[in-house]
This record gives structure tokens, sequence and C-alpha cells, in this order.
């Protein structure tokens, strides 16, 4: 959101107003679409992250988002820091993959945001998530009660905000991510039913990275390695 301000007097003018309060202030609103790159699962990929980086400079985005699964399955040298190169504001969480305590350590020595039972609000624009997953193997492994109460708290954060994310790791209960033969998550898609949050970003299921759908009225995306570019 951009907020330019006019003295009173500049502005009447222009409406041919011939008497204007010469010490009030005119504030025009003007907004401006909120442009995200959401990726998930990178696994420690550093030239997938360097890739990544490189799109969101190009895309001129304002914001990143790392839905879980950051580090696991090969090296993590520098995994963030592509991002903090290039100036871009990031958000993470972790995923079933990804150690709990390593998903802060990492937010804290990048100077990012870990969103794991948090809130962020850019604009008029709130996010809210929880990393992990049900059922998973991994250090992030958690359970449908967890996840519910971690969705709880994060929200709890966002009163009086009507244009919401949820982000999460995990895939809801009932999403075409299922194809895959893992079910999704139940709290997750009571969350969506309870907290109605526009988008809902979130990965898990590699092969069905870039599949949208709606739950309700919320449009649900699986954002992938290869990431998602979205404006809201």
């Amino acid at each position: 959101m951009f907020i330019h301000t006019l003295k009173c007097i500049e502005f009447a003018k222009h409406l041919d107003i011939q008497k204007p309060f010469n010490h009030t202030i005119i504030q025009i609103v003007m907004t401006k679409k909120l442009k995200i790159l959401a990726a998930s699962d990178i696994h420690g990929d550093s030239k997938l992250v360097r890739k990544l980086a490189e799109k969101a400079e190009k895309e001129n985005v304002d914001l990143v988002v790392l839905c879980g699964d950051i580090v696991g399955w090969s090296e993590t040298k520098d995994i963030i820091k592509p991002f903090k190169d290039k100036d871009k504001r990031v958000l993470i969480l972790p995923g079933n993959w990804d150690n709990f305590a390593t998903t802060d350590f990492l937010a804290s020595f990048y100077g990012v945001k870990n969103i794991h039972g948090y809130s962020a609000t850019y604009g008029n624009i709130g996010f809210f998530g929880a990393g992990g997953a049900a059922g998973s193997p991994g250090p992030g492994r958690t359970t449908e009660r967890e996840l519910m109460e971690t969705l709880e708290k994060a929200h709890s954060g966002l009163k009086g905000i009507e244009k919401k994310i949820m982000i999460t790791h995990m895939h809801p209960r009932g999403s075409v991510s299922e194809f895959s033969g893992f079910a999704g998550s139940e709290s997750i898609t009571k969350a969506i039913k309870k907290f109605k949050p526009s988008i809902l970003l979130h990965g898990h299921i590699h092969e069905a990275g870039g599949f949208e759908e709606k739950i309700d009225s919320t449009r649900v995306i699986n954002v992938g390695r290869e990431g998602k570019i979205i404006e809201i």
C-alpha cells in the first residue's frame, strides 16, 4: 500500500475549490498488489535456491515464502542467503524433514521469519502458518492435534485482518494432492473452513507441484519445488 499526501490547498486548486482549510491534510490511498514467490521441498538443494532467488529478482517479488522441507537430502550451504543477497523478505516454516530447532536457527541466522505458530502482516494481508506433517517420517513429524493448535495460535495474531493467507507444509484432507496415495491433514481442512483464508500455500507432495483447486472459498495451491508466483 502506498500513501501519497497532498496539502489540501493544492488538491483544492485541482478541484476548483476556492477556500480550503490551510492546515487540512488529505491522504490519497493507492493500493498495489503484493507479489509472492512461494516454493516448497527444496531439501537442501542450493542450486535450486539460487535459481529461485534469480526468479524472485526477475519477477520483482515483494515476499518469498518457503513452505517447508528446506533442508534434508543434500548439502544446505547458504540455503537462505541467495534471497537475502537480493534483498528479499522471506517467510519459512519447517517440513517433515526439517528439525523445528533447525528452522528456528535458520530464521535467526539469516534474519527471516519462521511463521510456524506465528503470524505476519504485509500491508492489509495477514499470513499465518503451521509446519511439519502428521503421520509422516522425519524430525518434523507432528500430530493432527498439534497442527490444529498451532494454526489456532498463529491465527490469533491476525485479529481485524480480513485478507489472510495460510501457510502449511502438508496438504489438506480431500485435496487433489491425495492422488499420490498420501492422505492429507484433517486439521488443515478444518482450519480452512474455520478461518476462511483467501489462499492456502502448501507443498509436501512433490508430484502435485503446481496443482490448484478450491476448498470452500479458499484457493489451495501446492507451490512445488520450482516455485509459484502469486499476486494478491
